[in-house]
C-alpha cells in the first residue's frame, strides 16, 4: 500500500530566491510593474467599450 507522509519537505511554500525578494522590495521595479498592470487594464477598458 502507498501511504503518503503528511508534512513532508514537499509540502511546506517554497523560499523566494534571493532575486525574487530584492524584486519585490525594489521600489522603482515596482513602479514598472504598476504602469504596466495600469496600462493593461486601460486597454481592457477601452476594448470594452466599443
Amino acid at each position: 500500500m502507498n501511504h503518503t507522509v503528511p508534512y513532508t519537505p514537499a509540502s511546506y511554500v517554497a523560499e523566494p530566491t534571493g532575486l525574487t525578494r530584492r524584486m519585490r522590495t525594489a521600489v522603482l521595479w515596482q513602479c514598472v510593474r504598476f504602469a504596466i498592470l495600469n496600462i493593461k487594464m486601460l486597454r481592457l477598458m477601452a476594448r470594452s467599450h466599443h
